[in-house]
């Protein structure tokens, strides 16, 4: 079957799909705007602005949020974001400290290990949860907490990941104008939605065709600034979806260790594909890093191409990214022929752990 008669026939991606990621990637602008909405109800302590710093512990899908959250408060705010993947509770944390845990299930154990190490010291915490153990502990210990509702994989809760934390920066007055940023966010999705969407045809859908020059080949997906964590997220959709062996990269750091790999070994160079991410706003030498490594990468026989965020502000240009990676991601899943649902070594991982400590 070729790839225009699978991507463009509703019933074999529907039997392709039985657990409607496609319907998940779809929803992602509506999913933003309900949590947007929610997370205005969220009622954090006045003392919660005394921070010097934001610790988000997370792992997976929940933390991915946080990363991206990290790159925009950047731009605007001098109170850092630490993205936190680990058992222990991190060192640093003290009473100027604002720690947010966040795990979509509640019983991500990582994230529950860590959240329990700062529980006795001084920091200010809020839980971001559906639920589990984590809101257990939360509501036990008086500590705040964003609790949501979600049917589908943690993957697919991305804006319920994000949308707090940018309510967060804005009640705490870190940052300026989220709320026109979220709507014309929104207003940019919808419309490349209605674009890349799967009832557009491959023959005028940028995603589906990506997606179709990725089949078969090993994805690097190259981002800078603010579209770093976004390739971070293409990397793991293609990972969790597809099925597939991914990779990412940032530039201009990649200039300086990636580009003297790009022609060796052959066999390798001539499997990978390279997809850049890329804003207009960059820096005018980071599109120069841009040009100088695709020049390589043409030299060296690797294919590549560019997709370029679209909006006006940052929160726009990460947020259509996301969505056209989450596009591709599922229809590559679809030309693979994998179910984009499961992630069964992931449960089987927790399984195993569970063992370990019966």
């Amino acid at each position: 079957m070729s790839d225009a008669a699978l991507l463009d026939d509703a019933a074999e991606r529907a039997r392709l799909d039985p657990g409607g990621m496609g319907a998940a990637v779809a929803g992602l602008p509506d999913q933003c705007r309900a949590a947007w909405s929610e997370a205005q109800a969220l009622d954090l302590p006045e003392d919660y602005r005394e921070i010097d710093r934001i610790v988000v512990l997370g792992m997976g899908g929940s933390a991915i949020a946080g990363d991206v959250f990290r790159l925009l408060l950047a731009r605007e705010s001098a109170v850092p974001v630490l993205n936190h993947r680990h058992y222990d509770a991190p060192p640093y944390v003290d009473g100027r400290t604002l720690v947010v845990a966040a795990s979509f299930s509640g019983n991500t154990e990582e994230t529950r290990s860590a959240f329990e190490g700062v529980l006795g010291g001084p920091s200010k915490k809020l839980a971001l949860t559906t639920g589990g153990k984590l809101l257990t502990t939360a509501r036990a210990n008086g500590v705040p907490a964003f609790v949501f509702r979600y049917e589908g994989e943690p993957r697919s809760a991305f804006g319920y990941g994000l949308m707090p934390l940018l309510a967060v920066g804005d009640k705490l007055g870190l940052m300026q104008g989220v709320g026109a940023d979220v709507e014309e966010a929104l207003s940019a999705m919808e419309a490349l939605r209605s674009r890349i969407g799967e009832d557009v045809p491959l023959s005028d859908n940028a995603s589906k065709q990506l997606a179709a020059k990725l089949a078969g080949r090993l994805p690097v997906v190259y981002g800078a600034e603010l579209l770093t964590e976004v390739a971070h997220r293409w990397k793991t959709q293609i990972n969790e979806s597809s099925k597939l062996w991914a990779f990412y990269e940032q530039l201009p750091e990649a200039n300086h260790n990636a580009i003297v790999s790009f022609e060796l070994p052959p066999e390798v160079a001539r499997l990978v594909f390279v997809v850049y991410l890329r804003s207009p706003d960059f820096h005018r030498r980071v599109g120069m890093h841009y040009e100088f490594s695709q020049r390589l990468l043409g030299e060296a026989g690797v294919d590549f191409q560019e997709v370029v965020a679209e909006g006006r502000s940052g929160l726009a240009q990460a947020m259509t990214s996301v969505q056209f990676g989450d596009y591709v991601s599922w229809y590559l899943a679809l030309l693979t022929g994998v179910d984009p649902t499961p992630t069964t070594p992931i449960e089987k991982l927790r399984a195993w752990l569970a063992r370990q400590d019966a």
